[in-house]
C-alpha cells in the first residue's frame, strides 16, 4: 500500500463524510430523519454486517493470492539453487553452461520481471533464459547413474520451478474483477447514504461528525487493504520484494566459488544476454 496516496485517499474520505453529515444536519429534524432509530438502527446493522460479510470474503481471496504469490517467489529461488546443485552432477561439457544460465535466469527475475510485474505489465512473457536453459540441457548425454539420475532431477525441478514462477506471476495482473469491485463501491455508498439519515440537528456537531466519519475511515481503509492485498508487486507497504531470489544470488556467487567455476557468465548484472 502506498502510504503517499493512501492517506490523503483516506482524509479526502473522512472529510467528505463529515462535510455531507454536517450538510445534511443543518436541515435535520430532531432525532434524526427515522421516527423510529431502534428500527433503523437495526436495518443499519443489516447493511453493515452484509458489507462486512462480503468485504472479508474479499479480503480473503485476496490475501490468498497475495500469499500465493509470495510462496510461488520463494518456491522459485530455492529451486534455482537446488538446480544449480543438481547441475554439479550432469555431464562436466554442460556444468558451467547451466550454472551461468540459472544465474542469469535469476538476475533476470529481479532486474527485468520483477520491475514488470510491478507496473502490472508482466504479461504471459516467459523468462528469456529459460529456453536457452533447455538446449544446454540437450547437449547433455548423461553416460553414469549418478548423471542419468541428475538428468531426471533436473527436468523434475524445472517443472517445480515454472510451477513457481506462475504462482508468482498470477498475483501481478491482480485477480479480483471489476464486477467485485462495483458491489463493494456499491455497498459502501449504500452504507454511508443510510448514516447521512441519521442526521440530528439536536446533536452535538463533534458526535456527528465522529459518527459518520469514523465509519467512512472504516470502510476506506478496507478497500485500500482490499487494493493493497490485489496488487502485491506495486511499490509501499507490505509490497513483494525480490527477497528471496537475491540471496539466492548470494549463495549461488559463494557456491561457484567452492566448485572453482570460473567460466564468464552469459549476462549482465541485469540478466540481460551479453
Amino acid at each position: 500500500m502506498n502510504l503517499l496516496w493512501a492517506v490523503p485517499i483516506l482524509a479526502c474520505a473522512v472529510a467528505v463524510a463529515i462535510g455531507a453529515m454536517l450538510f445534511v444536519r443543518r436541515k435535520a429534524p430532531e432525532g434524526s430523519y427515522f421516527e423510529d432509530g431502534d428500527r433503523a438502527s437495526g436495518v443499519f446493522g443489516v447493511l453493515a454486517t452484509g458489507f462486512a460479510i462480503f468485504a472479508g470474503f474479499v479480503i480473503f481471496l485476496a490475501f490468498t493470492s497475495y500469499d500465493q504469490s509470495r510462496s510461488g517467489a520463494e518456491a522459485e529461488a530455492l529451486v534455482l539453487f537446488q538446480q544449480f546443485e543438481t547441475a554439479q552432477f550432469l555431464p562436466a561439457n554442460v556444468r558451467p553452461r547451466l550454472a551461468g544460465e540459472l544465474i542469469c535466469y535469476g538476475r533476470s527475475v529481479v532486474g527485468h520481471e520483477w520491475p514488470r510485474m510491478e507496473d502490472g505489465t508482466a504479461g504471459d512473457a516467459i523468462n528469456p533464459w529459460a529456453v536457452p536453459l533447455f538446449t544446454s540441457l540437450k547437449l547433455a548425454k548423461p553416460k553414469t547413474s549418478s548423471e542419468d539420475a541428475a538428468y531426471g532431477k533436473w527436468l523434475d525441478q524445472t517443472s517445480d520451478r515454472e510451477s513457481a514462477r506462475r504462482d508468482r506471476v498470477h498475483g501481478a495482473a491482480g485477480i479480483i474483477p471489476n464486477s467485485i469491485w462495483l458491489v463493494l463501491f456499491f455497498t459502501s455508498g449504500i452504507v454511508f447514504a443510510f448514516m447521512l439519515f441519521f442526521a440530528d440537528s439536536a446533536e452535538r456537531a463533534v458526535s456527528q461528525a465522529m459518527l459518520v466519519g469514523s465509519a467512512a475511515a472504516v470502510v476506506t481503509t478496507t478497500l485500500l487493504a482490499i487494493h493493497a492485498l490485489d496488487n502485491p508487486y506495486r511499490p509501499g507497504v507490505g509490497s513483494l520484494r525480490p527477497v528471496a531470489m537475491e540471496r539466492s544470488l548470494v549463495l549461488l556467487d559463494k557456491a561457484r566459488d567452492v566448485v572453482n567455476d570460473t567460466a564468464p557468465l552469459p549476462c549482465d548484472e541485469q540478466g540481460a544476454p551479453l
